[in-house]
């Protein structure tokens, strides 16, 4: 997805991509690849199951406007992509927000700089979060997703030919719950990527690897934390059944 010009766009119609590389095209193949570019329209012909199911499809004329950058933190959201919704004068009608991930990485190996981390990731969101409210109202669908574990819960960091860390998978959880206390303070719904992932890391193959489209579409890892195509499927596919009611978690 390319991100047009204010001029011509509809700025209550649009579909405004959050957050970090869990959103983008780069890793999962190319452009119109990543979770966003398939929820905004869908390959027909990589994904025939997907036909008309996308969100040209159901909401004639809407725009994608895709913020979302590799290496994105909170901070990143806060400070950079809330300025260019506000900037464009757009009113969103839908939001996807991945965020977490990096603010955890950034810290990778140190408890004590992830423990600040995570306060700081859960300021940034919380005021992210906060502004989309006040800027579109309760009625926004915001999709608010949960951070992955490549290593499917084992910790196995060696496997994964990455640094060992101990409290890692602890660190997941309480990014995980801070997302899903953030989703229930703002009314957004809480996507669990998490859940839906688990089984399609290292227990099936190597997050580590480095095609786009591996053999094995089992494996939704590239590049260890990156989503590759059937990944950013498989993210695609949350949104949308989260948008149509059938699979979205409600906030507690």
């Amino acid at each position: 997805m390319s991100t047009p010009s204010r001029s011509g766009v509809n700025l209550h119609n649009v579909y405004v991509a959050m957050g970090d590389s869990m959103s983008i095209d780069d890793y999962a193949g190319g452009d119109g690849c990543g979770a966003a570019s398939l929820l905004y329209r869908n390959r027909d012909e990589d994904f025939p199951e997907w036909r008309g199911r996308d969100l040209t499809q159901t909401r004639p004329g809407i725009v994608a406007i895709p913020l979302a950058r590799d290496g994105a933190t909170s901070e990143a959201a806060l400070h950079v992509q809330m300025p260019q919704i506000l900037d464009l004068g757009l009113r969103p009608s839908v939001v996807t927000l991945t965020l977490g991930g990096n603010d955890l990485l950034q810290s990778y190996g140190d408890d004590g700089a992830v423990r600040e981390a995570l306060q700081r990731f859960r300021n940034n969101a919380d005021a992210v979060l906060a502004e989309l409210r006040s800027l579109c109202g309760v009625e926004l669908p915001i999709l608010l997703s949960t951070i992955y574990d490549p290593s499917d819960g084992t910790g196995d960091t060696n496997a994964m030919g990455i640094a060992p860390w101990p409290t890692a998978l602890s660190w997941i959880r309480s990014f995980n719950e801070t997302i899903r206390q953030l989703a229930s303070a703002h009314g957004a719904t809480l996507v669990d990527t998490y859940a839906a992932f688990q089984g399609h890391g290292l227990k099936v193959g190597a997050p580590s690897q480095s095609e786009a489209r591996p053999e094995n579409r089992e494996l939704y890892y590239c590049g260890v934390v990156e989503p590759n195509a059937w990944g950013a499927s498989a993210l695609r596919g949350l949104w949308w059944d989260a948008l149509m009611g059938t699979r979205g978690i409600p906030a507690e």
